[in-house]
């Protein structure tokens, strides 16, 4: 219930006099006066979003109808900011943060628009959408995401300047001189009945993958080092700062791994070890792992606190919320109690404040993505990429491998073959037959990946396929098979299961990891290990995303700034018809003993 401010200006007024006239009389006296008084307690909650990806309405720009899912989540900080509201009614307006763990300005078609298309870097150019949205919820502070490099730094920095909170991140260092490129931390003060502020320090952590994942962005211009090793640092300053409170955003996921091996020395998903190596941190907002995790405790080794971590989801289909108690004593307040728990967006309606301020930004946007681009002979979906060869996979490599032939020709390796790897990125993605518009060809491709061209050779693409078939999940000769089991072994996403056109091969899931390749062919004959290759493979995987052997230390021949799914929607509007006979073919199968699977 909020506060009257009447009222607590009148009972401020009261403890004021109180506390003077107690300062008169003898110490043992004032002590047994606090202890009549009982001890003096204050609670306030801090809300928490991450990996929004631009989602701001309950909206599928790709299927052009609302979100849903086959758990009915529902998405966008317009459903959010209906949570954040009831809270804040409950808890009392002063009584609240918001606070968010970074990927805020990527990953849909709304995003997109404001960096491409009506780009916000234009002189005069429009307030992103996801500024003015979260400007008008009042968020507090924000880390920064690996994703909110993706546009380059030139869009992050007008997103920073739209904003009227800061965005944050300790280990985002400039690369000359060492120093925070952004704010490493934000402090806020919340009044209490009882005299002095609560002082809640937010330190911001993002992704030491930056530096490989968006190597064209970032290389010469800004360093990442490791979440622990910054968190180490700022956390006693911020407490030496007079912090009661510490709070970590960290956009690193809480398992301890890393997507990308050893090719940098720091932990991609360091929260946990973040809680459990640094002393002095009362709660961690966690991201990018893109998992729910309403609660979860990490015992500090150093002090043996227990530190709470929750991860609210992503897209907005979660909020996060951390609830204090703390108490007065000896002169400073102490967390007495801290616990955690997440909010469910589909249980409320979405705030119609949200909408209302960026319902001229979204029908622009679903005109734009509604555009006729082409027409299209026969239907393609990706419902069964995963696990079968399909056209609309191969669409992606047909469109990939002629446009680095393009952009090859004349130069000195024309002649080579070229091979290129695409992935399922989203098993929803359809083109229908007859009319094509730019969301079918852009929900096929839904990163904001560019094209590059890598000199491999036949051995190397030999590994490289044998560690992608690692996706599948070993299942006996004989044993029945389930698509629904079949993949994803050891958690592996879609997105780093990779398939190669340009070589036939069979992956023997019967087989142990490691050893399921066999039959590579190319045209028609047994890949020979030193034959050479150009590789169209997007800048993700070729700068080390994925961590597949050999692409990352390969010769590049060339690169495009373009994202690959622009490069697709020229394709067709310059062709202006797609007929899969022209280039599906099933080039690769899953075998058990040499039979087919499927």
């Amino acid at each position: 219930m909020p506060l009257n401010r009447r009222k607590f200006l009148e009972k401020s007024a009261v403890t004021g006099a109180g506390v003077a006239l107690a300062g008169a009389v003898s110490a043992p006296g004032a002590q047994a006066a606090e202890a009549k008084r009982g001890a003096k307690r204050y609670a306030f909650t801090v809300l928490g979003t991450t990996d929004l990806h631009g989602n701001v309405f309950n909206w599928d720009y790709f299927t052009d109808k609302e979100f849903d899912d086959k758990d009915h989540n529902d998405v966008g900080l317009a459903k959010v900011s209906t949570l954040v509201n009831r809270v804040r009614a409950e808890k009392g307006r002063r009584n609240t943060l918001l606070i968010d763990a970074g990927d805020t300005i990527q990953g849909t078609q709304l995003s997109y628009y404001y960096a491409k298309v009506d780009p916000i870097t234009a002189v005069g150019g429009p307030v992103h959408p996801m500024a003015q949205a979260m400007n008008a919820m009042g968020y507090d502070a924000a880390a920064l995401g690996n994703h909110e490099f993706n546009y380059g730094i030139p869009v992050l920095r007008k997103f920073e300047q739209q904003c009227r909170f800061p965005l944050l991140g300790a280990n985002a260092l400039d690369a000359k001189t060492l120093r925070p490129a952004f704010a490493p931390y934000s402090m806020h003060r919340l009044r209490t009945p009882h005299g002095r502020d609560v002082k809640v320090a937010v330190l911001g952590l993002t992704n030491p993958g930056i530096a490989i994942w968006d190597k064209a962005n970032v290389q010469g211009k800004m360093t990442f080092p490791g979440l622990e090793e910054q968190a180490a640092k700022w956390v006693p300053k911020l407490r030496s700062m007079g912090a009661d409170v510490v709070i970590v955003s960290a956009h690193s996921g809480s398992s301890g791994t890393s997507s990308y091996g050893d090719q940098l020395p720091y932990i991609e998903n360091a929260a946990g070890l973040v809680a459990e190596q640094v002393p002095g941190i009362d709660a961690i907002l966690v991201g990018h792992a893109h998992t729910e995790i309403p609660e979860y405790f990490v015992t500090n080794k150093k002090t043996g606190k227990k530190v709470v971590l929750s991860e609210p989801l992503k897209w907005g289909q979660r909020l996060t919320l951390f609830d204090f108690e703390l108490v007065w004593e000896k002169g400073c307040w102490k967390v007495e109690k801290v616990g955690a728990k997440v909010l469910n967006s589909n249980t409320v309606e979405e705030d119609p404040k949200i909408t209302k301020l960026l319902g001229d930004e979204h029908e622009k946007v679903v005109a734009y993505v509604n555009q006729v681009i082409g027409t299209n002979a026969a239907e393609m979906t990706s419902a069964e990429a995963p696990y079968k060869d399909v056209p609309i996979i191969d669409l992606i490599n047909h469109i990939q491998a002629d446009t680095v032939k393009q952009a090859l020709a004349g130069t000195e390796h024309a002649a080579l073959p070229v091979l290129s790897q695409a992935a399922c990125f989203s098993r929803s993605a359809r083109i229908p037959a007859g009319q094509v518009t730019i969301r079918d060809v852009a929900g096929l491709y839904v990163f904001e990946n560019t094209l590059e061209a890598r000199l491999m050779t036949g051995a190397q693409m030999k590994a490289y396929l044998e560690y992608s078939a690692n996706y599948f999940a070993q299942t006996a000769p004989g044993a029945a098979v389930d698509p629904a089991k079949l993949t994803n072994a050891n958690g592996t996403p879609d997105y780093n299961y990779d398939v190669v056109s340009g070589l036939s091969y069979e992956i023997d899931i019967a087989k142990p990891a490691g050893s399921r390749v066999t039959n590579v062919r190319f045209e028609g004959q047994p890949l020979a290990d030193d034959a050479q290759f150009v590789f169209a493979v997007n800048n993700y995987r070729a700068n080390g995303g994925g961590n597949f052997p050999h692409v990352a230390a390969a010769r590049l021949l060339w690169s495009n700034s373009d994202e690959i799914r622009n490069t697709m929607i020229a394709w067709v509007k310059a062709k202006g018809s797609i007929d899969p006979a022209a280039f599906a073919a099933v080039d690769w199968k899953l075998t058990r003993e040499g039979t087919p699977v499927f």
